[in-house]
């Protein structure tokens, strides 16, 4: 299962709100693009699917930007993916939402497979906030901190 750079970079830009949170204090576009590499333009259509999906609300004028909706311990990486990408499957037949009929379906080997490929991954993305990443960027930072070598 690979997901697209809609989910990838979503969920980075994500999480650099969630580094930055604070709820009086958007973060501008600009800045997570910057921080994050991802393109203003791509980010901008991103935001649009996380605003639509309530996950950010957007502050217009000089000083505004993006705010998460919630806190980052009360968004999940698997609200940011369904949110991006929509219902999270390896195939159809086993999508969280409305699976296709499969006339395969009372004899196939690899739907029980792909049920438990799904579960796997939906219990993984929905068990980690922004704060959880967040906590791994800090100690992720201190780890590189702790390993500069100077000449």
């Amino acid at each position: 299962m690979k997901f697209s750079t809609r989910a990838r970079y979503g969920l980075r830009a994500m999480v650099e709100l969630a580094i930055n949170y604070n709820p009086n204090e958007p973060i501008s576009l600009g800045y997570i693009a910057e921080k994050q590499g991802i393109s203003e333009g791509y980010l901008e259509q991103l935001m649009t699917f996380l605003r639509r999906g309530g996950l950010v609300r957007s502050v217009r004028g000089p000083q505004g930007g993006y705010i998460l909706n919630r806190e980052p311990k009360e968004i999940t990486a698997g609200d940011v993916v369904r949110c991006l990408e929509g219902p999270l499957a390896p195939t159809s037949c086993v999508a969280e939402e409305d699976p296709e009929i499969c006339e395969r379906a009372s004899f196939c080997v690899t739907q029980g497979l792909w049920t438990r490929v799904r579960d796997a991954v939906v219990r993984e993305l929905d068990s980690t906030s922004l704060e959880d990443l967040h906590q791994e960027f800090k100690q992720l930072q201190q780890y590189q901190q702790d390993y500069c070598y100077y000449i």
